[in-house]
C-alpha cells in the first residue's frame, strides 16, 4: 500500500529516471538557434569538429548534447522530420547502452540516429541489427541520407555480396544488417586462413532494432555453419514407412515440450516392423547396434506425428521449407538439424537432401555479449525487463509517448470452438469494414489465415491476405492497411519494422503507382494529388474510429500480443483492439485452465454463443506467463551449454588469429613437437619404473609413426645412466634436426606458411570433430539426471576432459604431418573443390526453426579461402609397388601407401 501511495506521489523509477534527463533536453535545446543560423556546408563540417575535439581528449557524453542538435537539425533539413523531445530522451538511453521501450509510431527508426552518429565519431564503427533485409536494406538508404549529410560513410550488409562488398561495408562508419549476417560473417571469418580475407572489424558498439525479437525469441536457437556428409535417404525412407503403420495407441507425446515416446506395446510393435524390413540387428530395438536406427526413428516419429503441413512448414517446388513460428514467413535455405529435416522430407515423398555436420556454432546471446556497448529499441520489452537484465546487463526504459494514447482496448471474448469464434470474427469484421474502419487481423498461421480468408469471402469481405505464402509484398500491404474499408489478414507480425498511417502511406503509394513515371511537374503534382487524398481518407478513417486490432487467438508470449495491439493508435490516433478466443485454441488446449474448467465451459456455453470475464482475462495471462517462463529457461538452457563451448571457442579463434598475426609460428610447432616425445616417452616409461618394465617396443613404433624416426633406442638401454629424460631428449634431439634439415630444403617464407598451413588445417579439423562430439553429448547427458547428478554440470566436466583430448591430438597431428611431410619443388595439383555450406539457425531442444531472416540461409558458397598449401598425407616411409614388401614397414594406423585414404591396417594390411 506504501509502495502505490509513492508511486502516486513520486511517480515510478522509471518515471524518475526520465524526467532526470530533462536538463540534458535543456542543454540540446540551447544549441539550436545557432545550428539552424549555420549553412550546410558549416553544419555538415561539425563532424570534423567533433571528431578533433575528440582526438583532444573530450569524452562522448561530453558531446553529446550538441552532436544530437546537430542530427536533429541534420534530420530536419534532410528528412524534412524534427526529432522529437521524447525521441531525444530515446537517444540518450540508447547511447547509456540500455532498452528504450517506444510505441508504435513513435520513430524508432529516427531515434536511433542520435545515439548511433554519436558512436560512430570515434571511427571503431557502429552496427545497427534489424529483423530482416528489407528493413536493413531501407533504413540504410533512408537514415542514411543524414550520416552521409553529416560526412560519415554507411553501409548495408544483406545476402550474397562478395566478401570485398562484405569487408567495405564494414569498414563503413555505420553498417546496416540482420542479426543473422553479422553472426554468420563473424564465424565465417573465424573459418578464413588468411587475416586479409576477414571482413569484419573489432566490435565497438550495436544498436539493435525490435530487440526483443532479436535477442529474446530468436535467441532460443544458435547460429550455425555445417557442411555436408554421407548419403541416408534410403534408411530416411524405410524408417518413414515403418512409422506410417504404427497407431496412436503406440506412442505418447507432449505438446508442451514436443516429444514423444513410444510406449512399451509401441516399442514390440515397432521391433518386429522394423525386422520385416530388414533394419534390426539381433531382437532388441535399443541394442547397441542399432543406436542409428533408433535416431532415426525418433526423428520420424517426430516429423510425422508432432510437425504439420502449412503450420511447421510448406511444401513448395518439391521442397520442404520451414515456416517461422514468430513470424510466419518461409525460411528458403533453412533446414532443421539432427537428421529431423530429412525425416519430414521422407514423411512428404520429396527428394531427401543430405544431413549436414556443424563446423561452427554460436548463440546470439554470446555473439551480442562480445559487444563492448550494446543497446536496443522496441516497442514491447517491459515483460522481459528481468531477462535483458539477466543475460545481458541491460536496463529496460520506459520512454512516454508524445502525444496521450487514445486506443480502447476491448476485453477477450470466449467461444467453444473454432469453427463459432471464425464465423463470430468474420461478422464484426464486415460490420467495421462497412463503417469504413479499416482492420488488421492477426493470426497465428498459415493454415488459420487461409481458414478465416474463406470465412470472410462467405460474408462478401474484401481483404488481403499477408502470410509466409506471400512475403514479398509484405511491406506494401501492411504499409496500406490504414486505408478506408481494408482488412488485412496478418500471421502474426508480418510487415513489423512497417508503420500503418491511417488514410494510407504516401511513400509507397507513390513507388507502387507511380514507379514508371519520370522525374518532373506532373509527377510532383501526382504526389500532391495522392497527398491530398490520404488527407481526406484519413479524416474519413478517423471518423470511423481508427485502425481496428482484432487477434484470432492469444500467443505464447504477451509481447507478442502487445506488439499486435500496438499497430493502432500510433502518434495519438484513436483505435480499438480485441482478441477473439476458443478451447480449441493451442495455447487454452495446452497450457490453459484444467479439463473442469474446460468441461464447464462446453457444457454451458451455446453454439455461438460469448462469453467475455476478467477472470478468464486473467486466467489467459497466468498461462502466457507459464509459457514466458517456460520459454526463458529454455533459452538460459542454451546460453548455460553454450557458455561451455564460448570459452572454448574463444580460446581456438584466439588462437587461429595469433597464428595468422604471427610472423613466424615455428617455436609453437616445435613446443607441441617437445609435448608430443614428453607423452610417447611418458606413457613408455612410466615415473618410478624400472627399464625392464618400460613398453620399449610400443615405444618404437608410436615414434616411428608420429616422429617418422627409428632412434637407437636399445643401444640406449645398454648405458649405465638410462632415464626416461635422456630418452626425451635424444628423441627431441633427433627430431628436431630431421624437421631441420626438411626446413632447409625451402625458403624461410615458404617453410612458414607451410607451418601455419598444417596448424590451421589440423586445428580446424579437430575443432570440427570435437563440435559434433559436444552436440552428440548434449543430446545425451540429460540422463545423467536419473542417477540424481546435475546435467549441465556433468555437460562442463566432459566438455572439459573432451577439449583437453582435442588439443592433445592436435599437437599430436601437427607433429606427425610435419615429421612425415615430403615437398617436392613444382606446382601443387588443383585442390578438390569445397562443398556448399549451409547456413542454419535451429533450436537443439525443440528443433524449430526461429529465424526472422528470409534471406540469410540462401547464401550458398561460403568464400572460405583454402590455406596456400596442401601438405601431402603422409606415408610414413618408402615403399615398393609390391604390397607384399610393405608388411612389417608400413605402420598400420599410417595411410595405406595404394593412396585408396584408408589407413593401411584397414587396407592392404588388413588381417
Amino acid at each position: 500500500m506504501f509502495g502505490s501511495i509513492a508511486k502516486s506521489l513520486f511517480g515510478s523509477s522509471n518515471d524518475r529516471y526520465v524526467r532526470s534527463l530533462n536538463p540534458i533536453l535543456a542543454k540540446i535545446a540551447s544549441f539550436e538557434p545557432t545550428l539552424q543560423a549555420m549553412d550546410d556546408a558549416t553544419l555538415a563540417n561539425q563532424t570534423a569538429l567533433f571528431r578533433e575535439r575528440l582526438a583532444n581528449g573530450e569524452t562522448l557524453d561530453s558531446l553529446l548534447p550538441e552532436a544530437f542538435a546537430t542530427v536533429r537539425e541534420a534530420a530536419k533539413r534532410v528528412l524534412g522530420q524534427r526529432h522529437y523531445d521524447v525521441q531525444m530522451i530515446g537517444g540518450i538511453v540508447l547511447h547509456r547502452g540500455e532498452i528504450a521501450e517506444m510505441r508504435t509510431g513513435e520513430g524508432k527508426t529516427l531515434v536511433a540516429t542520435l545515439a548511433t552518429y554519436l558512436n560512430a565519431l570515434p571511427g571503431k564503427g557502429v552496427h545497427v541489427i534489424t529483423v530482416n533485409d528489407y528493413l536493413a536494406a531501407r533504413d540504410a538508404d533512408w537514415m542514411g541520407r543524414v550520416y552521409r549529410f553529416l560526412g560519415l560513410t554507411v553501409g548495408v550488409i544483406v545476402p550474397n555480396l562478395s566478401d570485398d562488398e562484405r569487408r567495405a561495408a564494414y569498414a563503413a562508419d555505420i553498417t546496416y544488417g540482420t542479426n543473422n549476417e553479422f553472426g554468420f560473417d563473424y564465424l565465417r571469418d573465424n573459418m578464413k586462413y588468411d587475416r586479409a580475407s576477414m571482413v569484419q572489424r573489432p566490435f565497438a558498439m550495436a544498436i539493435v532494432d525490435e530487440v526483443d525479437s532479436v535477442l529474446i525469441d530468436e535467441a532460443r536457437t544458435p547460429l550455425i555453419i555445417s557442411g555436408p556428409t554421407d548419403d541416408k535417404s534410403e534408411l530416411y525412407i524405410a524408417v518413414d514407412a515403418v512409422v506410417k503403420q504404427i497407431t496412436p495407441d503406440d506412442y505418447e507425446k507432449d505438446e508442451k515440450q514436443k516429444t514423444i515416446v513410444l510406449t512399451e506395446e509401441g516399442t514390440e510393435r515397432v521391433e518386429r516392423l522394423l525386422e520385416a524390413a530388414g533394419l534390426l540387428e539381433g531382437a532388441n530395438l535399443y541394442d547397441f547396434e542399432n543406436t542409428q536406427v533408433v535416431h532415426h526413428l525418433n526423428q520420424s516419429l517426430r516429423a510425422n506425428v508432432m510437425f504439420k503441413r502449412d503450420i511447421d512448414y510448406i511444401v513448395k517446388d518439391g521442397k520442404v521449407i520451414i515456416i517461422d513460428e514468430f513470424t510466419g514467413r518461409m525460411m528458403d535455405g533453412r533446414r532443421w538439424s539432427d537428421g529431423l529435416h530429412q525425416a519430414v522430407e521422407a514423411k512428404e515423398g520429396v527428394q531427401i537432401e543430405p544431413e549436414n555436420q556443424t563446423m561452427a556454432s554460436i548463440t546470439f546471446q554470446n555473439y551480442f555479449r562480445m559487444y563492448p556497448k550494446l543497446a536496443g529499441m522496441t516497442g514491447t520489452a517491459a515483460t522481459e525487463a528481468a531477462e535483458f537484465f539477466d543475460i545481458y546487463k541491460m536496463n529496460v526504459v520506459t520512454i512516454p509517448t508524445n502525444n496521450p494514447i487514445r486506443r480502447v482496448d476491448e476485453e477477450d471474448e470466449f467461444y467453444k470452438d473454432t469453427h463459432d469464434k471464425f464465423r463470430a470474427i468474420a461478422k464484426r469484421i464486415r460490420q467495421h469494414a462497412e463503417k469504413g474502419q479499416p482492420v488488421l487481423v492477426g493470426t497465428v498461421s498459415i493454415e488459420k489465415s487461409e481458414m478465416l480468408s474463406e470465412f470472410l469471402k462467405q460474408e462478401g469481405v474484401d481483404h488481403s491476405v499477408l502470410n509466409a505464402r506471400y512475403h514479398e509484398q509484405e511491406a506494401h500491404i501492411v504499409a496500406q492497411a490504414g486505408r478506408l474499408g481494408a482488412v488485412t489478414i496478418a500471421t502474426n507480425m508480418a510487415g513489423r519494422g512497417t508503420d500503418i498511417q491511417l488514410g494510407g502511406n504516401l511513400e509507397f503509394r507513390v513507388e507502387d503507382e507511380l514507379a514508371g513515371m519520370p522525374e518532373g511537374p506532373d509527377r510532383d503534382a501526382a504526389i500532391e494529388q495522392i497527398r491530398a487524398e490520404i488527407a481526406a481518407e484519413k479524416a474519413k478513417v478517423l471518423e470511423a474510429g481508427g485502425l481496428f486490432v482484432l487477434g484470432t487467438e492469444r500467443h505464447e508470449s504477451r509481447r507478442i500480443d502487445n506488439q499486435l495491439r500496438g499497430r493502432s493508435g500510433r502518434q495519438g490516433d484513436p483505435g480499438l483492439s480485441r482478441f477473439y478466443l476458443s478451447l480449441d485454441d493451442d495455447l487454452l488446449r495446452i497450457f490453459g485452465p484444467d479439463t473442469l474448467f474446460a468441461r464447464m465451459m462446453r457444457s454451458n456455453i451455446e453454439d455461438g454463443e460469448a462469453i467475455g470475464s476478467k477472470w478468464l482475462t486473467k486466467a489467459i495471462e497466468t498461462a502466457q506467463k507459464k509459457v514466458e517462463a517456460r520459454n526463458y529457461d529454455i533459452r538460459k538452457q542454451v546460453v548455460e551449454y553454450d557458455d561451455v563451448m564460448n570459452d572454448q571457442r574463444k580460446v581456438i579463434y584466439e588462437q587461429r588469429a595469433d597464428i595468422m598475426d604471427a610472423e613466424t609460428v615455428g617455436d609453437v610447432v616445435t613446443d607441441m613437437r617437445a609435448e608430443t616425445v614428453n607423452a610417447i616417452v611418458g606413457d613408455a616409461c612410466p615415473v618410478g619404473s624400472y627399464p625392464e618394465q618400460w613398453d620399449v617396443e610400443g615405444m618404437k613404433d608410436r615414434l616411428a609413426e608420429i616422429l617418422n624416426l627409428t632412434p637407437r633406442i636399445d643401444d640406449w638401454l645398454g648405458e649405465d645412466a638410462v632415464d626416461p629424460e635422456m630418452i626425451t631428449e635424444r628423441v627431441q634431439a633427433e627430431a628436431d634436426a630431421m624437421v631441420a634439415a626438411k626446413a632447409a630444403e625451402l625458403e624461410p617464407e615458404t617453410w612458414t606458411q607451410v607451418e601455419k598451413s598444417i596448424l590451421l588445417q589440423n586445428l580446424d579439423h579437430h575443432w570440427k570433430e570435437h563440435l559434433a562430439t559436444l552436440d552428440a553429448l548434449r543430446q545425451v547427458v540429460h540422463l545423467r539426471a536419473y542417477a540424481q547428478k546435475t546435467p549441465i554440470n556433468e555437460y562442463k566436466q566432459e566438455a572439459f576432459a573432451l577439449f583437453q583430448r582435442m588439443l592433445d591430438a592436435i599437437r599430436e597431428d601437427v607433429t606427425k604431418t610435419i615429421a612425415h611431410a615430403q615437398f617436392q619443388l613444382q606446382a601443387p595439383p588443383p585442390l578438390p573443390d569445397l562443398p556448399d555450406f549451409i547456413t542454419t539457425h535451429f533450436d537443439p531442444f525443440s528443433g524449430e526453426d526461429n529465424s526472422a531472416d528470409v534471406d540469410a540461409g540462401t547464401l550458398g558458397l561460403i568464400q572460405t579461402q583454402v590455406p596456400p598449401m596442401q601438405i601431402p598425407q603422409p606415408t610414413g616411409v618408402e615403399v615398393g609397388e609390391d604390397p607384399e614388401s610393405w608388411k612389417g614397414v608400413v605402420s598400420r594406423n599410417s595411410p595405406c601407401p595404394c593412396g585408396s585414404g584408408r589407413k593401411y591396417k584397414h587396407c592392404h594390411g588388413a588381417v
